[in-house]
Order: structure tokens, then C-alpha cells, then sequence
């Protein structure tokens, strides 16, 4: 494989630079460089204004409204996006229910949910984990019994989901319901497709280590969903989630915004004195961490491509998929445990306010800027992400009974 970039491909490069620079609104690219908090709004606003380009989503094909970029375009186009401090595309909707309406929806569906997707009228969370079924998804018990009454068929949905990411501000969410108990844990499963504004769902905020409001409870109580809002046929859910988590795990792997990090820790390491008063970049040890995590950031971006490649040569997901997950989420947690390292006691105090758009206030040291304050629950966040999306060890797993046949 040649790795590296040909003419045509600096040249995509240069014109993503140059739409980034002039079309990223100023105020977001100031909260974003100064570490800032960013709001809902922020997200849904990029989002129109990239959908406005034609540039949607990398990764859909021309048909349903995407770019058609190859893997390589759209590496690049990511990797761009975390070197300029764009908000995030939400991925819960364009890379995840998305490919999975793509395939398994019937044409109703995709006519209705996937154009307000790409135009960013529809914000979607994910509705899988369950308390006691999290890494044992298959033991989920919300359960969904089909009924018809004078409006239609329908499903009426009882149950919890848990840990479901930006539920707040969602309007849609997709789920797994039970809808059989006989044979196989994994069978019984159904897709479903439900609106948040549906009597009977209360969303209850999780507040997490860092302060923030990131996940949440999603109760169901006696929730109607028409039938016609179910993906693929009953039962066979589970297939569609498998299909689901193969994108959700690739995505997981965040080389861009990881390499992006790698950039700011240099920063802060050769402004941030170490123990001999001398900047943290001139101590040997620390030194090598550093070039420890840039190497396994390429492995990384070597395998991203890979996998990407195979996306695009419709080859089937194979164990690289797990191997993203566990080495995208071990960058993350060691890109942040340097970050940590290198404010020294300048870690130790959290400084919420420091994050707000309109915070006025002093800097902790004339090496302390204000960025540096969201670091801390930055740490106690990513925590998380060697558990989400499949934890580690079930990926070990994966890996061990593709390769092994264990």
C-alpha cells in the first residue's frame, strides 16, 4: 500500500484547507482554539453549513446525497477538520443509523429520515445499552409487544436505556427492543425508529466525573411506535446492530482529532517547565512518551486507511475493526494522561468557568492558558472510551475467535 499522497490528492487537501479557513464562522473557531465550551447549536449550525457545500457526509454515496470521496479523500478531510478546531459531525445519525437505513430500510425510510440527517433537521442518539446489558448487549430487556388499534399498527415499548450520549438534545433515537424470549439471546430483537417527542419517554441527565452533561436514562412508558418506523423485519435485529457497531468502532479510532492532540501536547510541552525549570520537551523520558504515542498514532492511521479502503472496495469488516477500537481508545487515554503529565500541578484544580464562552478571568500561571483548564475532565472522561462502543477485552475477543478461531 503507497501512503504517499499523489497530486490530485494534495491538491483535494489544499481545497479543504481553504474552505475550512474561510467558511468555519469566527466565533466558533475562537472557542474552539481557546478550549471553550461549544453548544448544541454549534454542532446542528456546521453541520447546515457544510451540507450547504455538498459536503454532508464524506462517506455517503452520491445517491443518498453524499460526497462519493474514497477513503483516502475523506482520511483527509477528517484529518483537516481536527488540525482547524471544527465541531465534531454527530455521528450517531450520519455513521451509524444512517449506513444501517441505507441497507436494511425500505424506501419510505430512506426518502423520510435520511435527507433531514444530512441537512441537519434531525438530531438522532443511540439507544443500545441497558442496565446489566452494556458489553452483554444481547441481555437487553426493553421490551416492545406489537398491538393494532384504530390508528395502526404499532408497538408499544416499555423499558431503560442508559449512557445514551447527547439524548438531550435529541429528537430522534434509534433502538433495540426485545420483541421474542425464545431460542438465542441475539434473536428476538428488533430495530426500531422512535420519536423523542413521543408521549412516555423521560430523558434523566447522568452528570459524569467531569461535571458535564454528556449521557443520560431514556425511560419508556408505554411508548408507541408505528410499525412502520421498524428497520428490516422483526426479530432480527441483532444482524443490523453488528452492522451498526462495525461503523460506531471505526469511527471510535478519531486519528484525526488524536493527531490534532499530539500537536497541542508538543505545544504545551515546550512551554511548560519540567522539574529542572527547563521546557517538559527537553526531558529524555518524557521525551520518548511522546514519541511512543506518535508511532502507535501511525500504526493507527495506517490501519484507519486499511479498513477504509475495504469500506470502499465493499470488503467485509474483518478484525481490524477491533483493533481500531482498543488502539484508538488507548491513544486517547495515554494522549490525555500526557496532557495531565505536562500541566504538572496546574492539573490539579478544576476550573469550570474557565470553559464558558464569556470567561473573563485570570490565568492560574502565564503557562497556564485557558484551554489548558478542560484537560483534567478531559482525562476522567476518556476514561470511558476502552468500555464504550464494545470494551476491550470483548474486542480481544473478537479478534481471537477471527484470526484464532478460538
Amino acid at each position: 500500500m503507497n501512503f504517499e499522497y499523489t497530486p490530485e490528492q494534495q491538491a483535494f487537501r489544499t481545497e479543504v484547507r481553504q474552505f475550512l479557513a474561510e467558511s468555519l464562522p469566527v466565533d466558533m473557531r475562537e472557542r474552539q482554539a481557546s478550549g471553550k465550551r461549544l453548544v448544541a447549536a454549534d454542532i446542528t449550525r456546521w453541520q447546515k453549513i457544510l451540507h450547504g457545500k455538498g459536503w454532508g457526509s464524506g462517506s455517503w454515496p452520491v445517491a443518498y446525497g453524499g460526497t462519493g470521496w474514497n477513503a483516502v479523500e475523506r482520511h483527509i478531510f477528517d484529518e483537516e477538520c481536527a488540525d482547524a478546531g471544527t465541531p465534531l459531525q454527530l455521528p450517531f445519525g450520519l455513521k451509524m443509523v444512517a449506513p444501517v437505513i441505507m441497507k436494511f430500510g425500505n424506501e419510505a425510510q430512506k426518502a423520510r429520515f435520511l435527507p433531514r440527517i444530512l441537512a441537519g433537521e434531525d438530531w438522532w442518539c443511540q439507544g443500545y445499552s441497558e442496565p446489566g446489558a452494556g458489553s452483554d448487549l444481547a441481555s437487553l430487556k426493553t421490551r416492545a409487544v406489537q398491538g393494532t388499534d384504530a390508528e395502526g399498527e404499532h408497538y408499544i415499548v416499555n423499558g431503560q436505556k442508559t449512557w445514551t450520549t447527547l439524548g438531550q438534545h435529541a429528537n430522534w433515537i434509534f433502538c433495540l427492543v426485545r420483541t421474542g424470549t425464545e431460542g438465542r439471546p441475539q434473536e428476538g430483537i428488533t430495530f426500531l425508529l422512535i420519536d423523542m417527542k413521543t408521549p412516555g419517554i423521560t430523558v434523566r441527565p447522568i452528570i459524569m466525573l467531569d461535571g458535564e452533561h454528556e449521557v443520560n436514562d431514556v425511560w419508556f412508558d408505554n411508548v408507541r411506535v408505528p410499525v412502520d418506523n421498524r428497520v428490516g423485519d422483526e426479530n432480527k435485529g441483532w444482524t443490523y446492530a453488528k452492522f451498526l457497531l462495525g461503523h460506531e468502532r471505526s469511527g471510535i479510532s478519531g486519528v484525526g482529532r488524536s493527531k490534532a492532540g499530539l500537536k497541542q501536547l508538543k505545544s504545551l510541552a515546550c512551554r511548560q517547565p519540567g522539574d529542572n525549570g527547563r521546557p517538559l520537551i527537553e526531558d529524555a523520558r518524557f521525551r520518548d512518551r511522546i514519541a511512543r504515542l506518535e508511532i502507535e498514532l501511525m500504526a493507527l492511521e495506517i490501519t484507519n486507511l486499511k479498513v477504509i479502503l475495504n469500506e470502499d472496495r465493499h470488503l467485509p469488516a474483518g478484525p481490524e475493526v477491533s483493533m481500531l477500537k482498543i488502539l484508538g481508545s488507548e491513544v486517547q487515554q495515554l494522549l490525555a494522561e500526557l496532557m495531565m503529565q505536562a500541566l504538572g500541578p496546574y492539573a490539579l484544580p478544576s476550573v469550570p468557568d474557565m470553559l464558558m464562552p464569556d470567561w473573563q478571568g485570570e490565568r492560574l500561571s502565564v503557562n497556564f492558558e485557558p484551554r489548558d483548564a478542560g484537560h483534567a475532565g478531559a482525562y476522567f472522561n476518556l476514561r470511558k472510551t476502552t468500555i464504550y462502543g464494545g470494551s476491550s477485552e470483548v474486542q480481544k475477543n473478537i479478534i481471537a475467535q477471527m484470526i484464532l478461531g478460538l
